[in-house]
């Protein structure tokens, strides 16, 4: 026995040692792999997009790896008419002309106005003269003034703009207003759009303005979106009518805005305000594969996003065929749609729904010098605090953009744009003191570059 076991333990010493010698070899190169590897990736890493200014501000790289949207439509992917360059530079930051110090980004969308006039360029002034809308309850509104302002000490704004009571068709003001959002970092202009020949109840057409806000835009790095406003006799054909001349008059500029969905789609984003007037079965005609006026496959395919306002619309929207929904206003309590506490319920149901979700962030909310009556939705801008909470709550929903409300909805007393100090022998305006005239521009950017940053940790 003692024999049979020494020789087996010489029998097996050299078949140990072979062993033994495989499995250093192996961890070896186990190891030279696993370093291969890591070499790789951190050399990918240090890979950065084009520098360059892209034909086409992208939408959103990070949405397939935050909110992930699954596009339910037709496979085939049809360019928009007009779509030049499809194929450009897809980053998210995209600097402009001053240079890689002022960044743009593209995920800030901002609403802007078109509706102001003047004697000097418009024989009158336009809606800074906006009447006192009296109250629907005849004894609410015996109790507060009436008439109409008079421009220019007395405007219809609790703010007083730096440019005075202008006209949005000056070209020096375009001009001021596209550097005042390029400062803001705000890379999408949201402009508010009427039809040709058409209006608001207080203002004047304005559609033949827009080509001189795209080339200004353009000048400035700056993209332009398209924010359908209601009008009389609007429908779900009117607005079939509506898409297919903004895609054929403008869908060739280098200003016109396109979003990259997260099937690699680019396509035109809309927004579409009160969607709520019209029925969602009426809007599934225009939004769904099926309706009888379908874009859903055609040259006119778009991005569509609607107006929630009451915890319902969640339902009529999904209906409709729209691709997401944004809240606007800038009073958080006003609307189910506008009250932050709501904003990661409305993202859960978007997520679920394969919806893009737009909240709206804005500096303040002041309306009592057109509607007197409505000092409970005045939203105090507490030097910026206020702004900054609302932008907080927005990102804390991880959106994929974010909406300013506004740059000049003076009316309201959500504007970023620059105000002064102004005092006359009838009015005393709000200014943004302690701080200068830009302060919201400011923090405007400040929360961009945050916003840029916090989608970075996103994928992380």
């Amino acid at each position: 026995m003692i024999a049979w076991t020494l020789f087996r333990r010489n029998q097996t010493a050299p078949r140990t040692a072979t062993m033994n010698r495989l499995r250093r070899k192996a961890c070896v190169a186990l190891l030279l792999f696993t370093l291969f590897i890591f070499g790789t990736m951190m050399g990918l890493r240090t890979l950065k997009p084009t520098d360059g200014f892209s034909d086409l501000a992208p939408g959103m790289e990070l949405m397939p790896l935050v909110g992930e949207r699954i596009d339910q439509r037709p496979n085939q992917v049809v360019e928009s008419a007009g779509q030049n360059g499809a194929g450009g530079s897809d980053t998210k930051i995209v600097f402009s002309s001053s240079g890689p110090d002022h960044s743009i980004f593209y995920d800030i969308h901002i609403f802007y106005y078109l509706w102001y006039g003047s004697p000097q360029m418009d024989s009158s002034y336009i809606h800074w003269d906006h009447v006192l809308v009296p109250h629907w309850d005849p004894k609410i509104a015996a109790s507060h003034p009436n008439g109409r302002h008079n421009p220019p000490d007395d405007i219809a704004s609790s703010y007083y703009p730096e440019l005075g009571p202008y006209s949005s068709r000056d070209p020096d003001v375009i001009e001021s207003h596209m550097a005042q959002i390029e400062a803001a970092a705000a890379g999408v202009l949201v402009l508010s759009w009427y039809p040709p020949g058409v209006a608001d109840e207080h203002g004047k057409p304005t559609e033949d303005v827009v080509p001189a806000v795209m080339d200004a835009a353009h000048r400035h790095s700056i993209k332009v979106a398209f924010h359908l406003q209601p009008y009389k006799g609007r429908t779900e054909l009117s607005v079939h009518d509506n898409i297919k001349y903004i895609i054929d008059k403008y869908g060739t500029h280098r200003a016109f805005y396109r979003f990259k969905s997260s099937t690699g789609k680019i396509l035109p984003l809309f927004y579409v305000y009160d969607s709520y007037l019209t029925p969602p079965e009426a809007w599934a005609e225009l939004l769904t594969v099926r309706g009888s006026l379908s874009l859903r496959g055609t040259p006119y395919d778009g991005i569509f996003i609607a107006l929630i306002v009451e915890e319902r619309h969640k339902q009529d929207i999904l209906a409709g065929g729209f691709d997401g929904m944004y809240t606007y206003f800038a009073s958080n309590g006003f609307s189910f749609g506008s009250s932050h506490q709501n904003w990661k319920a409305i993202k859960a149901f978007c997520d679920k729904n394969n919806l893009l979700f737009v909240p709206s962030a804005g500096p303040g909310y002041m309306d009592t010098a057109v509607r007197p009556w409505n000092n409970h939705n005045t939203r105090n801008r507490v030097n910026g605090r206020y702004y900054e909470t609302s932008l907080q709550a927005a990102m804390s929903v991880r959106p994929d953009i974010i909406t300013v409300t506004s740059f000049n909805e003076w009316h309201e007393g959500t504007q970023i744009e620059r105000a002064v100090p102004k005092k006359t022998v009838a009015r005393l305006y709000l200014d943004y003191k302690p701080h200068q005239p830009d302060h919201y521009l400011e923090l405007t950017r400040k929360w961009a570059e945050h916003f840029s940053k916090e989608k970075e940790q996103w994928l992380m």
